[in-house]
Order: structure tokens, then sequence, then C-alpha cells
């Protein structure tokens, strides 16, 4: 796990957004830009989507960043693949050490199998993710909408999720706290599309969900 730290100013910035628990956020990167996504009070989970801002067909792939890094888990150094084959963002700089592929993001029908049949309604990422996409307008019409069959399987920043020596998944204490961060170098004009988990049933966040601060910083 290694620990790779950003020498970037906050104050310089061009883009600086907290994002609530439970809160969406959708936003165009060009590339070049650097983006940085802050735990800000620790072991929050932060389900994310990227996708090719110009072709929505092209987006992150789980299978895809595995097999290029031939590990499960994201640091400092790990390229994060299209479903296309080719770079999308790179992880320039990592506080936390590790970050899941794996667990995917909570929804109504998960909450009901994993919890208990009256969960089902809690909310949930995959509610967040749809009411960005809803609330999105292509940036003034400059860019195409994502829909619902876009959604796919997204990384959990900050989250651990073991896998078992038979291969199964367990949800884990976060190994994340206050004020750690990843930050990634945008390699082509992407669409990011975020989450900030409200599970209130796993140890993912210390059943506290909690705010995240999103910075982006203009090429030098």
């Amino acid at each position: 796990m290694p620990i790779v730290e950003s020498s970037l100013d906050p104050a310089r910035a061009v883009v600086d957004a907290i994002v609530p628990a439970g809160e969406p956020w959708l936003h165009r990167l060009r590339a070049g830009q650097v983006l940085r996504i802050v735990d800000l009070q620790g072991n929050q989970a932060v389900d994310t989507l990227f996708y090719n801002a110009h072709d929505p067909g092209e987006r992150y792939s789980a299978t895809h960043t595995i097999q290029a890094q031939g590990a499960l888990y994201l640091t400092a150094g790990s390229r994060l693949m299209s479903s296309r084959g080719r770079p999308m963002l790179t992880i320039v700089a990592d506080t936390c050490g590790r970050h899941d592929t794996l667990g995917g993001a909570c929804a109504c029908e998960s909450n009901m199998v994993r919890y208990a049949i009256d969960k089902r309604f809690m909310h949930s990422c995959r509610d967040s993710f749809l009411l960005a996409i809803a609330r999105d307008d292509g940036a003034g019409g400059r860019y195409p909408r994502l829909a619902k069959r876009d959604l796919a399987p997204n990384i959990n920043f900050f989250m651990n999720v073991p896998v078992t020596p038979d291969g199964e998944l367990t949800f884990a204490d976060g190994i994340s706290a206050p004020g750690k961060y990843v930050e990634m170098r945008v390699e082509i004009d992407v669409t990011v599309l975020v989450s900030n988990c409200p599970q209130l049933n796993n140890p993912c966040n210390g059943y506290d969900p909690t705010p995240v601060r999103m910075l982006v910083w203009d090429p030098a």
C-alpha cells in the first residue's frame, strides 16, 4: 500500500466542492486536469464511475483495470482502464493506500438481501447515481447525457472489502482516516459520477456517513 503525497495547493484548485453524506456529484473533467477526493472525517466510502465525456459507451472497466495492473485494489500508480482498454485516469497520489474495485454500489435490492427486508427502502448509491443523471443537462447540451443503462460496476474509494482465500467478499472496517485523499490525473476527457455513500448497515463508514471534498486543478 504505497503512500504518495501531493504537492498541489488546494488554494489553487479551480473546483472546490463539499459533497454531503448521501449526495451525488457529477462533473466533467478535461484531459490533464487533476481530481482529488478527500475523506474529511475518515472511513467514508465514495462510490465512483468514470465515462468518456464524449462517448458514454466507453466507461471505467473493473475487469480491464484489474487485468492491467494484476491487482484487485487501487493505489498510487494504478491506471483506471476503460471498457476499450485504454487509460482514463492515473492515481498520482494516495494517502489512504487501498481502494476497492469489487464491492459495487448499494441498492434497494442489495440492502434487502444483505441486511433485512425492511432495509429495502433505505437510500442507496444506485439511487444517488440515478438522481445525478436525472438532474444533468449535459453541461448545457455540450456533452451527451448518461442514462440508467450506463450504470456499471464502480470503484469504492476508501472502502475496505477484503477477499477471503475462498474468494468471498467481506465488508470490513475502513482503513482511511480524517484528511486522507486519493488524487488522479485525467488522461482523456471524462464525466465523473459520484455517490457519497449513505450506507448505514455495514462498517465501511463506521455506520456514520460523512461529507467528502472534491478538488480539481487545471494542468500546470
